[in-house]
């Protein structure tokens, strides 16, 4: 897998972060938290931390599934049973940190009944007893294998926005994604989506995608009522992993860009540089200012 592709200057994060980075590190360790910031080696941390901002990861950072992108710890014999003060810990921190935009994802965890959705429902309502009423909170979940009932559970502790990412292409899944169904991830957003609760979806790309085949990803995604979705760079964590196959221009994103906006999403995130939970607060100023259904795009992540 290895990767000879040079990375070009548009893929380096503005701010690598210091002193505000160890002070986020030291808080997190102090409450014994996870980011998936850490565990993802995401290029972003540093800026994230320096600006005061981190994704809570819940039950650990050892995940059960496979995907040969991601750079989680996959060894499952480390794998940790539900902390019972993480709710708590969390919400205390949120207030220490004084965030508005709380975003709360998870490793997979497939050895759990419900995958770990009673978890994510305990964070979601600790937050909203602890914490100011004026906190948001988006959650980024796994697919629960299906799990209705698991579905439900989360769903009915009312997170402001839920996400799921389907990472990449359906022709991809075998390579990219080995346990996951691509399918199972379009039924999942399509049952999440409610009145109350906008939907969230995203996706890499230079792993060998097509312009056609986006194009169609995007479309499945918007008849799955999808409102938001995030665009960025795969870039491989180590020469073990899925080698990148092409370092796409920001012009490309940008085209990416306009079609999700004629796909007719809320809002399009869409740039080297973007994460899921990139800049994830700016969806606090969408969630507060476009309740009529508008259209947005904040191009939060080109250069």
């Amino acid at each position: 897998m290895k990767n000879n592709l040079r990375k070009p200057k548009w893929l380096v994060s503005r701010t690598k972060g210091s002193v505000k980075s160890r002070e986020i590190i030291k808080k997190l360790r102090k409450y014994n938290l996870h980011t998936v910031c850490e565990s993802a080696k995401c290029p972003n941390r540093g800026e994230c931390f320096e600006r005061g901002t981190a994704t809570f990861m819940i039950l650990g950072s050892t995940c059960t599934r496979n995907c040969t992108f991601c750079a989680v710890d996959k060894n499952t014999e480390n794998l940790l049973k539900p902390d019972v003060h993480e709710s708590e810990n969390i919400a205390l921190l949120v207030n220490e940190l004084n965030l508005q935009h709380v975003v709360i994802t998870t490793v997979t965890r497939d050895d759990l009944a419900d995958g770990g959705a009673s978890q994510f429902a305990e964070v979601i309502r600790t937050i909203r007893e602890k914490c100011s009423p004026d906190v948001s909170v988006e959650v980024l979940i796994s697919d629960l294998k299906g799990n209705e009932e698991a579905l439900q559970t989360i769903l009915q502790a009312k997170p402001d926005i839920l996400n799921h990412n389907v990472e990449t292409i359906q022709r991809l899944y075998p390579e990219v994604r080995p346990m996951a169904d691509y399918e199972l991830s379009l039924k999942l957003l399509k049952n999440s989506k409610t009145d109350n609760i906008l939907t969230k979806s995203g996706f890499m790309v230079g792993l060998g995608e097509t312009k056609q085949e986006i194009k169609k990803l995007m479309e499945d995604l918007k008849q799955s009522k999808v409102d938001i979705v995030t665009i960025g760079q795969y870039i491989a964590p180590s020469v073990k992993h899925y080698s990148v196959k092409e370092y796409v221009h920001p012009d490309v994103f940008a085209e990416y860009e306009e079609t999700g906006m004629q796909t007719g999403f809320k809002l399009v995130e869409s740039g080297p540089l973007v994460r899921s939970s990139y800049f994830a607060e700016k969806a606090k100023e969408f969630l507060e200012q476009n309740k009529d259904g508008n259209s947005i795009n904040l191009n939060i992540g080109s250069l």
